[in-house]
């Protein structure tokens, strides 16, 4: 059984993540796989390129 703890609370636990235009697009808190674990960084590992829209480029 999964524990609710290591979900990861900004995509719950799917991975993905969805703007308003409904976009989807990788987690970037857990780095699309959906559980956290203690003591790992939740912080991007560089820059993250984005359109005039603000949306993520992966």
């Amino acid at each position: 059984m999964v524990d609710r703890n290591q979900i990861c609370k900004a995509c719950d636990g799917a991975g993905l993540l969805m703007d308003d235009e409904e976009w989807k697009y990788t987690c970037s808190v857990c780095g699309g796989s959906g559980m956290m674990t203690l003591g790992k960084n939740t912080e991007p590992n560089g820059q993250m390129d984005v359109d005039e829209m603000n949306r993520i480029l992966e």
